[in-house]
């Protein structure tokens, strides 16, 4: 967190106390908030396009374009209209991890059906020591949620030992997202630099989203990345932000406003994060 020194009106001084003690929060965190809507700015702010059901139910045509995605935020993940491989959105950027392997920089104008996004400012900076799987990588991560109940945005950077990823490919129009997974490609790197970009849902959010810990992947040369799938590291420097607002945005599509949104996905999510 940055510091601020101001001048303000001594009228707005009164008003900032009073503020503070009605409220029970810190002049930091009201003073924050109030540059948050002034600026348009969120912070520690969730943004997502669409729903992990409606991908589940085979609902991926382009919603809003890569730019309007960064419009709301400057780190995060999702794919791309039609299922055209992973995104990994990192300062700023976002690339495209393709079926084929071969990761490119988004156009601006490209599609999006669902992506997660926030304005990175984290609270928590430290390194970890070796990290011997996915799991392991889940149990360390855990250690810096002090919530089960609020969304956190992780980012972890160094060298990877060993890195399992996927990228889905393109199905037919309409394909269930567990069929489309089952003709992912999928990859393994040794000994590469890299970032992981990831975000932990708690289980409330299984309705909309990916619950637990969702993570992409991508190499410092930005020729590699996709989807987690496993992973092994040595010394990694991790940076953790709690997220404690959430803004869903809803497609306005015809295909997702006449879907059949109404059953428990959860399974066939899970089933289709997972390697095949």
């Amino acid at each position: 967190m940055s510091q601020l020194l101001t001048n303000i009106p001594g009228s707005l001084e009164a008003a900032l106390e009073e503020e503070v003690t009605r409220s029970g929060r810190s002049t930091s965190s009201v003073v924050t908030a109030a540059l948050a809507r002034y600026l348009e700015r969120p912070v520690h702010t969730v943004f997502q396009v669409s729903t992990s059901g409606a991908l589940v139910a085979g609902v991926y045509d382009r919603e809003v374009s890569v730019q309007t995605v960064l419009e709301h935020g400057n780190f995060g993940l999702g794919t791309f209209a039609n299922l055209d491989g992973e995104m990994v959105i990192v300062d700023g950027h976002v690339y495209q991890v393709h079926g084929s392997g071969r990761v490119t920089e988004a156009a601006g104008d490209a599609g999006a059906p669902f992506a997660v996004v926030t304005w990175f400012d984290p609270d928590i900076d430290v390194s970890i020591p070796s990290v011997a799987s996915f799991r392991d990588l889940e149990a360390r991560c855990d250690g810096f949620r002090s919530s089960g109940n609020i969304f956190y945005a992780l980012r972890l950077d160094g060298q990877f030992k060993r890195v399992r990823t996927r990228a889905v490919n393109p199905p037919a129009r309409g394909t269930r997202l567990v069929e489309a997974a089952q003709a992912q490609s999928e990859f393994t790197f040794a000994d590469v630099d890299g970032t992981l970009v990831g975000l932990w849902s708690p289980g409330f959010a299984s309705a909309f989203s990916v619950a637990g810990y969702h993570f992409h992947f991508l190499s410092a040369d930005r020729q590699h990345g996709g989807h987690l799938l496993d992973v092994q590291a040595g010394t990694l420097q991790v940076k953790v932000e709690a997220l404690t607002s959430f803004h869903l945005a809803l497609p306005e599509s015809e295909a997702f406003l006449k879907a059949d949104l109404s059953k428990n996905t959860a399974e066939e999510l899970a089933y289709a994060e997972q390697a095949h």
